[in-house]
């Protein structure tokens, strides 16, 4: 079976466009994360679905409280607002129309969510970003209301042959399928060292790790049993195999 690798070096500083990985970036509507500049200078493509746009207007002057707001609105303008349209302020609308940036008005699809929207745009219309190994850093994704994230936890089943990472300020999840055998390289200058390994939708009958604290050997994970939440990273390195998709999350450091 093949061996997917995976590193969260989109946490660290540094826009280096010649990595193997292309990234995207789409802003949700909750509180923006304090690294998310870092994650707009390694994105080529940045999006936000509907609401987050007034998340980018408002919130990203206040991590440059150095700086002249217009400007740090200037700076941060999206390739794209795509969504329902349901939440956007007007002038925000405006503002962002008049530099330029692509709004797609989807409001007469009710059946995804705004950042299944998005994600599609990303990965099907881009004509000129590279898909080969594309990865979608996804800001805002966790916390607010639980049918929100609910909602975003099923984008990365029902898109499941695309790379997508959920991140808040606290934490990162992303899916590991079970069509591979899984390397994590963990950034343990940024993130770590709490972590969990959930399966979602299915049981996974055998989960094989190395690398955590309390390691699994083929052991059987389902809700109303074992999942492997509060565990702890060990190494620079994680191994995972697991007989369904499985949920990581490792926490991130306020640092």
């Amino acid at each position: 079976m093949d061996v997917m690798t995976h590193s969260s070096t989109f946490l660290l500083p540094g826009n280096d466009h010649s990595s193997s990985v292309t990234y995207a970036l789409v802003v949700l509507n909750q509180r923006l994360p304090r690294f998310t500049p870092i994650l707009w200078d390694h994105a080529q493509v940045r999006a936000c679905a509907d609401g987050g746009a007034n998340r980018l207007f408002d919130e990203m002057p206040l991590l440059f409280p150095r700086d002249d707001a217009l400007d740090v609105r200037h700076r941060y303008k999206p390739d794209i607002i795509k969504g329902d349209m349901d939440s956007i302020r007007t002038e925000v609308l405006d503002f962002y129309t008049n530099l330029g940036t692509k709004v797609v008005d989807e409001s007469h699809d009710q059946d995804t969510t705004d950042l299944h929207k998005c994600v599609a745009c990303i990965r099907d219309f881009a004509p000129n970003l590279d898909k080969s190994n594309l990865c979608i850093l996804v800001a805002g994704a966790l916390g607010g209301r639980f049918d929100h994230e609910a909602g975003n936890i099923n984008v990365l089943y029902r898109l499941s042959t695309t790379r997508i990472i959920l991140l808040s300020d606290d934490c990162l999840i992303y899916l590991l399928p079970r069509t591979h055998h899984h390397e994590i390289h963990i950034q343990s200058s940024v993130e770590g060292p709490h972590c969990g390994l959930i399966p979602i939708g299915m049981t996974s009958v055998s989960t094989t790790t190395t690398g955590l604290q309390w390691d699994l050997t083929n052991t059987e994970m389902r809700f109303g049993d074992l999942v492997s939440t509060s565990n702890l990273v060990q190494g620079e390195k994680i191994t995972v195999q697991s007989s369904s998709d499985l949920l990581w999350t490792i926490s991130i450091k306020k640092v």
